[in-house]
């Protein structure tokens, strides 16, 4: 006989009554950042902070767009000028190429430790898929190929993850815009 009285009470009212009871479970924690987002916001903080010491407004998305001079002075800034000096042409036949003067080369020297191994690994193997494509041979065979780039790329990476949570730890972020 309880147990049908029990049966016959809304689910409505019990869960009413747990949360009364203070047996609701804390709101869920947001998920912890992945390594990539943590090397990226890393990266941002020390470009902008680059751009910044130049006298320059790192741009954000949805900004109003600066003046062709003022674009062009923050994309010298940030990218780098001159003859590329890093370049590497894949076995697609495509040439890539870097600078090692800009905010950006100088953020990757500070998160990877070495912007030239970086670029050359880092390029090698983002390229993996197209040039498996191009040489009509699976990805499998054309990563087992590459086992010393993707080895080098695995260690780079973690020193750049490691680096980034200093970044992130140690340099507050820049100042908003008209503070």
């Amino acid at each position: 006989m309880r147990l049908r009285a029990l049966v016959s009470v809304p689910l409505s009212a019990v869960l009413a009554g747990a949360l009364a009871a203070g047996c609701a479970s804390p709101a869920p924690r947001p998920p912890a950042p992945s390594p990539d987002d943590v090397i990226k916001a890393a990266q941002q903080r020390l470009t902008d902070g680059c751009l910044s010491r130049r006298g320059l407004t790192p741009p954000r998305p949805g900004d109003r767009r600066p003046a062709t001079a003022e674009r062009e002075r923050v994309a010298r800034a940030l990218f780098g000028t001159g003859r590329t000096e890093l370049s590497l042409t894949l076995p697609t036949g495509h040439s890539v190429g870097a600078h090692t003067d800009g905010c950006l080369a100088a953020a990757q020297r500070a998160l990877y430790g070495d912007q030239k191994r970086w670029f050359q690994v880092s390029t090698v193997v983002n390229n993996l898929k197209p040039e498996a494509a191009h040489a009509d041979r699976p990805l499998a065979e054309v990563r087992a190929s590459h086992r010393a780039e993707l080895a080098q790329w695995r260690q780079l990476r973690t020193r750049a993850l490691k680096n980034a949570e200093t970044v992130l730890t140690r340099n507050p972020p820049t100042a908003p815009r008209g503070s």
